[in-house]
């Protein structure tokens, strides 16, 4: 590792450049001027584009006929670092230490798309040029939904026209595996209010008498799944696309035990999941229903006898192939308007959605990015679907017409979006590999 590309990392990550929080906005921007001048130090034409959020780094070399062209994705912002209390550092301090760099972003997604920018530093080093007419589209806003990306892919299609597009912002199975995504689950998101008395009640003199919409709102979330852990909903699953045999397979073949590494990571006492699936078959290709808060009454020390007057919940709706999310949504709101409680007033408003994504590693640029990671890492790779989501590479097929690369570098202990963030310094070193890699495999 070059001592230069360690202090490009350190000074990539010093910046608290969070797209969610106003407060961060100016340093936002910051990071992205930090981008342009180091993609302009390395040999290429670079510039921020403005748009009504947070602006876009764009560069790219020459661009040449005869030649493919690539582009690269990536993001330089990142998720909020609170609770700052529970890091062992500074969340924008790097940190080194046994071999990983500690700090918010190092692996969501800086060190991810720094090493694609330092690989293609060093081929033009060493060659002049690159072997392809590459772009750099590297965005600040993917973390609150890349609102303004698809715009800004709208109206540089022209110049863009990728033949393929690579991104890194995904996993590998275990540390020195190579790993290629072909597969990303897409979202929707919910967000429920059960109202009932016009303010909080005395618990002793109204109870039994006034429907208690905290009762309510936790009767309505029990009837999302059943106690296999299938989602109840009428019609959720209708669309689902089954896997394919090769995929179940190929799956039962990894070399990790998921349900171990699982367990591991999340510290829970055991696994659960939907009745008749793997571990692995439920996280990659199985929809989901989650509740990610619920709360209202009293929130405070000790007791306080009251019926709050109303209940909040926020739910988002993991999709797979080929569930729509609006569909989805619609059933979601009819099954709980059915089911709600009397005595209390249910609103629903729909929040953020993506579509679920689902490539063919078989085809030529598929087979072409297996090769480079096979010479990067020096062993075959694994095909994996992922659980989370990227629904801008939807818009890279919509709007640009081009499949997605998706070659991950994140270890499943990396903490993402977590405190504690990391990200080894030998993945920075495979990023490098593989960029040089994958831009020959691709111009050949």
């Amino acid at each position: 590792m070059r001592a230069s590309h360690l202090e490009d990392f350190y000074q990539f990550l010093r910046f608290p450049s969070v797209s969610t929080d106003d407060h961060y906005t100016e340093k936002v921007t910051e990071c992205g001027h930090w981008l342009v001048e180091k993609l302009t130090k390395i040999g290429l034409s670079a510039k921020l584009c403005p748009t009504p959020g947070h602006p876009v780094v764009w560069a790219h070399n020459k661009q040449q006929p005869g030649r493919r062209t690539v582009l690269i994705y990536g993001h330089y912002d990142v998720q909020p670092p609170d609770p700052v209390r529970l890091w062992d550092s500074p969340p924008f301090e790097p940190v080194l230490k046994n071999g990983y760099v500690f700090a918010r972003g190092a692996t969501d997604n800086k060190g991810q798309i720094l090493s694609h920018i330092l690989g293609v530093q060093e081929q033009i080093e060493a060659a002049g040029d690159l072997p392809v007419n590459l772009h750099f589209v590297i965005e600040g806003e993917e973390e609150i939904g890349s609102a303004n990306l698809g715009n800004f892919l709208s109206q540089n299609r022209d110049a863009l026209k990728p033949a393929i597009v690579v991104v890194s912002d995904t996993g590998m199975i275990s540390r020195g595996i190579p790993t290629m995504s072909y597969g990303l689950r897409g979202v929707a998101a919910l967000e429920l209010k059960i109202t009932g008395p016009k303010m909080d009640l005395h618990s002793g003199i109204y109870g039994g008498a006034v429907a208690n919409p905290l009762t309510a709102m936790a009767r309505l979330l029990a009837t999302l799944h059943d106690a296999n852990g299938h989602i109840a909903i009428p019609g959720f699953y209708d669309e689902v696309l089954p896997l394919e045999d090769w995929e179940r397979e190929m799956w039962r073949k990894l070399p990790v035990n998921a349900d171990e590494e699982i367990l591991k990571e999340a510290g829970v006492p055991e696994l659960f999941g939907e009745k008749g699936f793997s571990t692995l078959e439920r996280i990659w290709a199985r929809p989901t229903a989650e509740i990610n808060g619920f709360g209202g009454g009293y929130q405070g020390q000790g007791t306080k006898t009251v019926i709050g007057r109303e209940a909040m919940a926020k739910l988002t709706f993991r999709l797979v192939p080929n569930q729509k999310g609006d569909k989805i949504v619609a059933l979601v709101q009819k099954h709980l308007q059915k089911n709600c409680p009397a005595g209390v007033k249910l609103d629903m408003a729909a929040g953020h959605a993506g579509p679920w994504y689902l490539t063919d590693p078989h085809s030529k640029y598929g087979e072409a990015a297996q090769r480079a990671l096979k010479k990067a890492f020096e062993r075959d790779p694994v095909l994996i679907r992922e659980g989370g989501s990227i629904p801008i590479v939807s818009d890279f097929r919509d709007i640009l017409g081009a499949e997605t690369l998706l070659l991950g570098l994140a270890l499943p202990d990396c903490r993402a979006h977590s405190p504690n963030e990391n990200f080894p310094l030998e993945n920075l070193d495979a990023g490098i590999r593989i960029n040089k890699a994958v831009l020959q495999e691709i111009a050949a």
